[in-house]
């Protein structure tokens, strides 16, 4: 059968299965998920020991393969990319990548991984190692020893990072926590106790019992509010947008919502409508959370290894929650499902796991009081609406409710909320002048000590503004002095005006925030205003973002360089999406953002893709106890030269 009548077959196909409002990036349906388990067990994977799915999602289509079939132009719309998987397993202690075509039933490649690093963990390896220790004789004479219920404790499994050991295994810590009552686990450390698991083996390998401290007192340690929960309301119409599918259309914008495993909510070819032309303009290609680096400051033996990247360990759609209507989302939301693969290939339902609604930012998307035409007072504005599509991840003790919020006037802005509780370590003090050496954190509680640790969510920005062809553009602003006083008949000394740099090549897209005043924009060259200004976009940081403190040698930075910049700009390449390389599991820095951009490509004039590291120091303080009030942080992706005037006015 020849390609052609292939295509037309797949597309039928992509209609019946898929919906009349298919898009290339949807995520994988939950057919096609079991599809693609069925092709690998029946291969000769399924005849040995222990197979386990780690990952299975779209592979990632061919970039100028999608861009043409979503052309509006009918005659030249090509036959849809080919609908192929991407498949992980583990099995007989190897890991195996498998490409899995899904219109000829067959595997397209396959191959063993060789390199360093492994693939995240599955819920049902994390739930063994969580339950392993309480049948540990050691542990249980060491909780006897306590004269603590074993029945009352939790263990909890952490990643171990890497420490310049020439040969791994997959490694998980467990913590445990006695709750005696408690519904707030992590307040209630069993300190001194480490417990290290080999995962394939699901043994313990290595147990260490060194010291104790008093448990902290569980009174006063309860997150619920006392409180009944408050409406959550935005007093908008619920009518103003639109879902087709996984496209969403609402007022100037329209774009593709998915959900992975991996990365949690995507969004994908984002445009927006110029109000002259009356034709969508490209904005992102793609846009989602690539990897999260959470490094504790506290170096003892406990404590050393809490170096999380937990988008490559765990995974933020794995962690994504059940959005609670009217807490989460308000009425007037819109409620999507996920689909995931379990550990053993089959679909697994996700129930709400994002929501699309309108909000009224109560404020003005612009105003203004004209006084100076005689005889009138004239006042003229818009309300400040948007639209926001949401997802809440909870990872262990944090939860993140990230946002994407698209605004009338072209801008996209970006946010994350952090909240949860604090992990603390156990400790003698009760008091904070009793402390006489170095805690590595802030006496919160009585016998409590909430350690001080960094957050970094990294986000990948493959922005398409006006078309591939993008530059990155340093707007400096530099201080001019006057000189010629007689010519300019002014009386000023100084002024500032601006500098433009554009970058050539990666080197010049690594750019550090906050030395000098400059505003970073994403150009097109290839595109003028109508009186000549190059279209672009500029990246607004909401606050100068924290960058890592950690020395270039430290084993948790060598992993996670990417964090010495907050802002990164490289050269596209499908295959590079994951800021910690794709097996962050227990790497070691030779795959990831840092290493492609030492590659230093040609970046001007090129398809290109921005990085933003929203970064946090958190010291932690007494009001973060027992829950923390959330802490926000993001960036605005504005237009800037993008329209000919504002797009409010039209």
């Amino acid at each position: 059968m020849n390609t052609s009548i292939l295509a037309i077959l797949f597309l039928i196909q992509c209609v019946f299965t898929l919906g009349l409002h298919f898009h290339p990036l949807d995520p994988l349906t939950p057919q096609e998920i079991n599809k693609t388990s069925f092709i690998v067990k029946k291969s000769h994977l399924g005849n040995l020991k222990d197979l386990t799915f780690h990952y299975l999602d779209l592979e990632e289509p061919n970039k100028s393969h999608v861009l043409q079939w979503l052309s509006p132009n009918p005659s030249k719309k090509p036959p849809p990319p080919r609908r192929r998987s991407f498949v992980v397993v583990r099995a007989g202690g190897q890991t195996y990548e498998l490409i899995i075509d899904l219109i000829t039933s067959k595997i397209a490649s396959s191959r063993i991984y060789t390199g360093h690093g492994f693939p995240s963990f599955t819920f049902i390896e994390l739930f063994k190692a969580s339950k392993l220790p309480l049948t540990y004789p050691p542990f249980k004479k060491s909780i006897l020893d306590r004269s603590l219920n074993i029945s009352e404790v939790s263990c909890i499994p952490f990643t171990v990072g890497w420490y310049g050991e020439t040969t791994t295994r997959r490694e998980l810590k467990a913590s445990c926590f006695y709750r005696d009552g408690s519904v707030n686990v992590f307040t209630r450390p069993i300190e001194g106790i480490t417990i290290t698991i080999d995962v394939d083996s699901m043994q313990v390998v290595k147990y260490s019992d060194r010291f104790r401290k008093p448990l902290p007192e569980k009174e006063g340690n309860d997150f619920r509010t006392k409180h009944k929960p408050f409406p959550f309301s935005c007093n908008v119409s619920d009518t103003g947008f639109k879902i087709l599918g996984n496209r969403v259309k609402w007022a100037n914008w329209k774009f593709h919502v998915g959900f992975t495993a991996r990365a949690g909510v995507t969004i994908s070819t984002a445009s927006v409508l110029d109000p002259r032309t009356k034709r969508f303009r490209r904005v992102m290609y793609r846009g989602h959370v690539s990897e999260t680096f959470v490094p504790y400051m506290d170096p003892t033996y406990e404590w050393y290894y809490r170096t999380f990247m937990d988008i490559g360990e765990f995974g933020f759609g794995r962690s994504a929650v059940n959005l609670q209507p009217l807490i989460d989302c308000p009425q007037n939301a819109a409620f999507f499902d996920g689909h995931v693969a379990g550990p053993d290939g089959t679909a697994q339902k996700m129930t709400n796991v994002m929501c699309v609604f309108e909000k009224n930012g109560y404020g003005a998307s612009f105003r203004h009081t004209e006084i100076n035409v005689p005889g009138q007072v004239i006042t003229s504005g818009e309300a400040e609406i948007s639209l926001v599509v949401r997802m809440v991840a909870t990872l262990g003790n944090y939860d993140y409710i990230v946002d994407w919020e698209f605004k009338k006037n072209g801008a996209i802005r970006v946010g994350v909320d952090l909240t949860g509780v604090l992990e603390v370590k156990a400790t003698s003090y009760t008091s904070n002048e009793q402390i006489t050496e170095n805690v590595y954190g802030t006496l919160v509680a009585k016998n409590t000590i909430a350690v001080n640790h960094d957050h970094y969510l990294t986000y990948y920005l493959d922005l398409d503004v006006d078309g591939n062809g993008n530059s990155l553009v340093k707007a400096k602003l530099k201080t001019v002095r006057v000189t010629d006083v007689n010519k300019t008949s002014s009386r000023r000394k100084s002024y500032w005006t601006v500098v433009k740099e554009t970058a050539k090549t990666e080197a010049d897209g690594r750019v550090r925030l906050g030395s000098e005043p400059v505003e970073l924009l994403i150009v097109n060259p290839n595109k003028k205003t109508k009186i000549g200004n190059t279209v672009g976009y500029r990246l607004i940081p909401e606050h100068l973002p924290a960058t890592s403190l950690l020395t270039d040698d430290d084993y948790p930075e060598i992993r996670a360089g990417y964090t010495k910049y907050p802002v990164w700009v490289t050269a596209y390449d499908r295959s590079e999406r994951w800021a910690g390389g794709f097996y962050s599991d227990r790497s070691r820095g030779d795959d990831g953002l840092a290493v492609w951009s030492s590659r230093n490509r040609e970046i001007e004039n090129k398809d290109i893709v921005m990085w933003y590291n929203v970064g946090f120091h958190h010291i932690p303080y007494q009001e973060d106890f027992p829950v923390m009030p959330t802490l926000h942080g993001g960036f605005t992706l504005r237009p800037s030269n993008f329209f000919d005037n504002d797009p409010l006015i039209g």
